[in-house]
């Protein structure tokens, strides 16, 4: 018998997809790292290529106020819609994780609504229904409108959690003596937590993306960072928007790596490896 060895042939299919999704990342990076690149550009105008490195415009960033009071502001919108959705978000994503009553899934529809609205719809909604409250333009608008567009974030995290953890162990609780106030404290809150993190750095997130809520309630005291990026481009186009972009960018990957660390991503990720 004459022996025969069998050749592998690769799989033209696999590399081709493998090709696909390493030209689509780069795609999608490549405005990102063009505008990091552009951060360090020593020319007071765009050009390409870039011929010397420079600080100058983080120096600059650093130096022209609005840059710097508009972060803070947002920052602080940021924090206060993450815990008004929390607040309201965490009840109602159980009550209707546990409902159930065949109005459940509408309601929950119904708070996800913010995620497929127009955001410009919505901003001259919140516009009118806070002005005819009396709020008008004032940061509990800017709060309450961040809020309404970060709630969605919270509620579906805490219900997929939820609803995928099971109630066996609120169940057994019970069984053995626990009040319902215990029962939340030491077993649902623990069990809802990562989704509650992982909710909560997400609404930030797009709390501080967020243009079109800011926009229409933008005033002396209630500008957020993007109205301020958005005014400053409109008057003069210099690499300082970039470097305001890079630090905004920084900021996002340290909430996203702060997500997988606290919930765990990176042991779910290493025990499928």
């Amino acid at each position: 018998m004459s022996g025969s060895h069998s050749v592998r042939r690769p799989d033209l299919g696999l590399i081709a997809l493998k090709v696909y999704v390493v030209a689509f990342f780069a795609f999608l990076m490549a405005p990102i790292v063009v505008v990091v690149i552009y951060s360090f550009s020593d020319m007071a105008y765009t050009t390409w290529p870039i011929t010397d490195l420079s600080l100058r415009w983080y120096q600059r960033m650093l130096e022209y106020r609005p840059f710097m009071s508009s972060l803070a502001f947002s920052l602080q919108v940021a924090v206060a819609a993450a815990v008004l959705s929390i607040l309201i978000g965490v009840p109602a994503a159980l009550a209707l994780a546990r409902s159930g009553s065949r109005y459940a899934e509408a309601v929950m529809t119904f708070l996800l609504a913010p995620l497929s609205m127009p955001m410009i719809l919505l901003g001259v909604a919140l516009l009118y229904y806070l002005s005819w409250m009396g709020l008008g333009v004032s940061k509990l608008s800017v709060v309450l409108g961040h809020t309404v567009v970060s709630l969605p974030y919270i509620i579906r995290t805490v219900a997929a959690v939820y609803i995928q953890s099971g109630r066996s162990q609120e169940e057994a609780a019970t069984i053995l003596g626990a009040g319902r106030w215990q029962v939340f404290w030491h077993v649902t809150l623990p069990m809802v937590r990562a989704g509650i993190l992982a909710g909560a750095i997400f609404a930030m997130l797009i709390s501080l993306d967020n243009l079109p809520i800011s926009f229409f309630f933008a005033g002396p005291d209630t500008n957020t960072l993007p109205v301020v990026m958005l005014a400053y481009q409109q008057n003069q186009f210099d690499p300082a928007i970039a470097a305001i972009s890079t630090t905004q960018t920084v900021i996002a990957v340290i909430m996203l790596l702060i997500v997988q660390r606290l919930t765990g991503l990176h042991h779910i990720i290493g025990q499928k490896r």
